[in-house]
């Protein structure tokens, strides 16, 4: 039963910045700010909502509830448990919209610990679309659904980004998170143009644009979440803004938060950018799903295997799939390793392991990948036991 209630989606989201307890009191200073966004994963529903968060929402301000959890990209069907506790927090929140991705994160038992990109095939698109249907069915609020930054794609794929975007927002009745720093780095690292693939996607389902910062690495471009934001993600945003009602736009940072002044300015740059102020647009509302039959189980197995390859080859070191660039599979493997370690490292700061015992993670995570339930603390905790 779709449990989606009527939401005054009338309402103009305006400036928006994801909700970190570091940047809480910068959040509460700033009179513009019209929404938050606050991660699924990071919360308990089981609590009373935080003080600050309540405060926030006493004035006015709208929150988000953002998830990285869901795998709506994946072969297995979407776990019910994870959609049932993402629809509480939703509740518990208060929230006017919830949002996750276009990608997967397990595949075979196999955590990745990070967003990783879909093939572009009919089969694929299937399952995605029926994935998201089982989400909205349950779902109190509406959905959103966010393009990722990638440093590689898959082979073989039948057509482009844009086309998938619009194909699955039509199909599925959901919503778009355009994060166009993530379109930044895709654009940079595969090698094709932003603006002409902003002029196809589905703008008239935007519910709200992403900015975050990122850092040149080895020839590639990363989506850290915790440097500033480039000149080329404002230059996109203003094309957006040109082409598409905005109702609101977010900046994402989590990590090396900046100081106030800082914050400040930036939140400054991205309002100019996107024109928050110059005719305020409401939310679009949700759309009911079309029609369609569940995806085939043919083609959740033959996606279960490709996927399950796939992150074989990431996570433990196993051969790389046919058709896939080596090069930029070895560069995403580092960073899903070292992001990997930070994650322990944060759950387990005695154990030094951006110190003593780094090189000895990184070959102990090697040899033991992510399970699909495993978050930083058990991560370390396993290698602990390792010790």
């Amino acid at each position: 039963m779709n449990l989606e209630r009527d939401l005054d989606l009338g309402t103009h989201l305006g400036l928006g910045v994801g909700w970190r307890p570091e940047l809480a009191l910068a959040i509460d200073r700033r009179p513009d700010v019209g929404f938050v966004e606050i991660l699924a994963e990071n919360v308990d529903p089981r609590r009373p909502l935080p003080a600050p968060l309540r405060r926030l929402r006493e004035r006015g301000v709208r929150i988000v509830v953002h998830s990285i959890g869901l795998s709506l990209g994946g072969a297995a069907p979407v776990d019910r448990r994870r959609l049932d506790r993402l629809a509480r927090v939703a509740e518990w929140a208060g929230a006017v919209c919830v949002s996750d991705h276009v990608a997967f994160v397990r595949a075979g038992g196999r955590g990745t610990g990070h967003l990783l990109p879909v093939p572009r095939t009919e089969a694929a698109l299937a399952v995605l679309c029926d994935n998201v249907a089982q989400a909205r069915r349950v779902l109190p609020v509406p959905l959103a659904l966010e393009n990722i930054a990638t440093l590689f794609d898959w082979p073989g794929n039948t057509f482009d980004e844009p086309a998938l975007l619009t194909r699955l927002t039509a199909e599925t009745g959901a919503l778009l998170v355009l994060d166009v720093s993530n379109l930044y780095a895709n654009a940079r690292n595969l090698g094709f143009d932003g603006g002409a693939w902003l002029a196809r996607a589905p703008l008239a389902r935007i519910a709200y644009a992403h900015v975050g910062g990122g850092v040149a690495r080895n020839g590639l471009w990363h989506d850290t979440h915790a440097h500033a934001v480039p000149p080329e993600s404002l230059a996109l945003l203003r094309q957006l803004r040109r082409e598409a009602p905005l109702p609101g736009v977010l900046l994402e940072r989590d990590d090396r938060f900046p100081p106030a002044a800082e914050l400040d300015a930036e939140l400054d740059a991205i309002a100019g950018a996107a024109e928050l102020e110059v005719a305020p647009v409401a939310l679009p509302s949700p759309a009911p799903p079309a029609p369609a039959p569940p995806a085939p189980a043919s083609d959740r197995r033959a996606l279960a295997v490709d996927q399950h390859a796939l992150v074989g080859a990431l996570m433990a070191g196993e051969a790389v799939p046919r058709g896939f660039d080596a090069r930029l599979l070895e560069a995403e493997a580092q960073m899903l390793a070292a992001k990997r370690l930070r994650a322990a490292g944060r759950a387990w700061p005695r154990l030094d392991l951006e110190g003593a015992h780094r090189a000895r993670f990184l070959a102990w995570a090697r040899a033991n990948p992510l399970a699909e339930a495993d978050c930083g603390w058990e991560d370390g905790r396993r290698f602990r036991a390792s010790l």
